[in-house]
């Protein structure tokens, strides 16, 4: 696959990059993640590094200025943002994140010879941790192993999480380039290379036997079940983002969940979305909460509700979840959305979107350290919308937890592909921890999710409903949850340091 700098692999770029989104929710063309990777890891060969920081940059404008695009909907449709505004916003933001691909692209071109073939998808995952992990408190959309819940690397997901079952689907794009090679070589007559052809020979036997583990891992279960199985509903108001926080539609939209919640006494669980209260708690606390909790009470039913908590002596403010009934406590969200629940980079963020009339949040992250809450006798993981693409929060507090809960409000984005992503990432935490996942939100998609990350059922986008069904308990341990990240993590760096000492001796003895 030898090229020169053509203008024909810059143009090409961008459009990779739109596959790669085509391979995420709702479109699910997994295999469209390999072909986009193939066609980058070989646009990265034979080029300079400035060429190749170029062509994964252009990449990277294709895939999130298509797989992010419903950023312009958050700040135009409901941020209070002019066109000019949230288009130049929106820009910035896909030009920022854009940067990860070419910073990969820059590193692999650096590299040569055989240690090449593992050091490109090496760089590729500590790249992605970069971008999911750390920086602006991470932003992990479009993270490639989330293309693969339906695939054999399925199987990897509850044993290496999203780096480790990453990490196999960057390898394949870099075996399948350096597969492709070698074909172009022997179609060109040069057949005077037996040991390239066992060298091939070999990759493909080990891709064949990576992907057939995967599929065998998908039929292994790694928890149980641990009680009966517990009738839940989790309630979908639909109430328009434009329409939630106005003082005029506070009182129905009380009423609204109250007539929803009374109508599955029947329950064991009754869950509401994110905020699904417009104001504090203190302020609907004794009116409205408290004679709601007897009522479950007395029905033997578990409330949990997601409602703002202000604290006046501290002056603070949290994103937080309460349970009501039997079991009662809270929960303060930990990992807040930049730009959306505080605002990073001070004062210039600030400045800038005051400048362009957007009013955002201004929360305080809980304590790490906070006790679960229980409903239906047992305990479970609070995570409260974009919590749920952190796989490290979703196994905080196993093996106590015997489910996971998650409460959001994609009503921001609109009818966009944002609200199908959102699910496909929170899927993968059931997966990964190997429990049920219960997730209510405000306009859509409610969804229960299995422990095999299979969405048992959902309801419809946009539409005032309740959905029902049952779970089991589940317990035990999944390696992931045993041990998170850091195992992954720190094999990559471990290789990426021995495979630069073995190009480096090798380039100095040659």
């Amino acid at each position: 696959m030898q090229h020169s700098n053509s203008k024909y692999w810059d143009f090409c770029a961008p459009i990779a990059g739109l596959l790669l989104t085509l391979s995420f929710a709702p479109f699910n063309y997994s295999c469209l993640a390999l072909a986009a990777l193939v066609f980058l890891f070989a646009a990265w060969q034979n080029s300079s590094a400035k060429r190749a920081a170029l062509r994964g940059y252009l990449f990277g404008l294709g895939a999130f200025g298509s797989g992010v695009s419903w950023v312009y909907i958050s700040m135009h449709d409901f941020g209070g943002a002019g066109v000019l505004g949230s288009s130049v916003l929106t820009g910035l933001f896909v030009a920022f994140w854009a940067l990860f691909p070419a910073l990969a692209g820059y590193f692999s071109a650096k590299t040569n010879g055989q240690s090449r073939i593992m050091l490109v998808p090496v760089i590729w995952i500590l790249v992605e941790y970069l971008r999911g992990y750390w920086l602006l408190n991470g932003f992990p959309w479009l993270q490639i192993a989330y293309s693969q819940l339906e695939t054999p690397l399925a199987g990897y997901i509850p044993v290496m999480g999203v780096y480790g079952t990453g990490f196999i689907l960057a390898l394949t794009a870099s075996v399948v380039v350096e597969i492709v090679r070698g074909v172009a070589v022997y179609c060109r007559g040069d057949f005077g290379r037996p040991r390239r052809l066992a060298s091939h020979l070999q990759l493909i036997m080990m891709l064949a036997i990576l992907w057939g583990a995967g599929g065998l891992l998908r039929n292994q279960t790694w928890t149980h079940g641990i009680g009966q199985p517990l009738r839940v509903s989790m309630i979908q108001g639909n109430i328009a983002q434009d329409q939630k926080w106005r003082p005029e539609n506070k009182i129905n939209t009380l009423l609204k969940y109250k007539k929803m919640t009374e109508a599955h006494w029947d329950s064991t669980i009754i869950i509401w979305p994110e905020t699904a209260i417009p104001a504090y708690l203190d302020q609907v606390n004794d009116a409205f909460l408290v004679p709601l909790g007897n009522d479950a009470k007395l029905h033997h039913t578990d409330l949990i509700i997601s409602v703002p908590v202000q604290e006046t002596a501290s002056k603070q403010s949290f994103n937080a979840v309460i349970t009501l009934g039997r079991e009662q406590g809270i929960y303060r969200k930990t990992h807040l959305l930049p730009f959306g629940e505080y605002l990073p980079l001070q004062p210039l963020s600030g400045f800038v979107l005051n400048m362009i009339n957007i009013r955002l949040g201004d929360f305080t992250p809980g304590a790490n350290n906070q006790p679960l809450l229980k409903a239906g006798g047992y305990s479970f993981i609070t995570l409260i919308c974009y919590e749920d693409a952190f796989g490290d929060l979703s196994i905080h507090g196993l093996p106590d937890a015997a489910f996971l809960v998650n409460v959001t409000n994609d009503g921001w984005f609109g009818d966009s592909i944002e609200p199908h992503q959102h699910l496909q990432m929170a899927s993968m935490r059931a997966l990964e921890t190997g429990r049920f996942l219960l997730r209510s939100t405000n306009t859509g998609v409610t969804a229960i999710v299995s422990p095999k990350g299979e969405i048992i059922s959902q309801a419809p986008l946009f539409e005032e409903t309740a959905l029902t069904g049952t779970i089991i308990p589940m317990g035990g341990m999944t390696p992931y949850a045993r041990w998170g990240d850091k195992p992954v993590i720190g094999l990559m760096v471990i290789l990426l340091l021995a495979l630069l000492g073995y190009a480096r001796f090798f380039k100095l003895i040659g």
